[in-house]
């Protein structure tokens, strides 16, 4: 890393607010790849730390962007590693740190696979109280009356459906108004 006191001269940007030389940009990539911490590079060169990340994410090597990304772990990894957090079983920071990975990315997983748990579950309110209950799934007559009611409902409709339709062919008048 350069500093100021090197032979080479104070670090050079091309004003004071503007952007730093691309030589000295990959130096610093290159000395965050090795190890060394942001938070002393944001020290001694006065870069933010959102203008790190922007380089890393747009100039660091393949391999450091793979190691930060965590697709060096498989998809049944991720999905493990995701079930325990949602168990309890595993604290995101836990996570995180055993694992390499950023928080970002891990909140990236969690939400992907709340998406997916709702996508697959689909609400059946009789399904759920029976299954609260803990009891096998036995004909209920409640349960039996409201689906003869809703079969009668929609033979209403359809049977009311053909009446207007009806009408409105007799007699010539519209009787159902257009959407709009």
């Amino acid at each position: 890393m350069k500093t100021e006191d090197d032979q080479n001269g104070p670090i050079i940007r091309f004003h004071e607010r503007g952007h730093f030389q691309t030589n000295l940009r990959d130096e610093l990539i290159k000395s965050i790849e090795s190890g060394t911490p942001r938070s002393v590079i944001v020290y001694q060169y006065g870069v933010s730390r959102s203008t790190l990340c922007d380089w890393m994410r747009n100039h660091g090597s393949k391999d450091y962007q793979a190691k930060q990304l965590g697709s060096d772990l498989t998809e049944v990894e991720k999905r493990s590693i995701v079930r325990q957090i949602e168990q309890g079983l595993l604290t995101p920071h836990a996570a995180r740190t055993t694992y390499g990975m950023s928080g970002q990315t891990l909140n990236k997983w969690l939400k992907a696979s709340l998406k997916e748990n709702v996508e697959l579950a689909v609400y059946d309110p009789f399904e759920m109280k029976d299954k609260a209950v803990g009891q096998p799934d036995l004909p209920d007559p409640e349960k039996e009356a409201l689906k003869k009611a809703l079969e009668d409902a929609q033979l209403k409709i359809s049977a009311l459906n053909t009446l207007i339709d009806v009408a409105e062919d007799q007699f010539k008048i519209k009787i159902r108004k257009k959407a709009g």
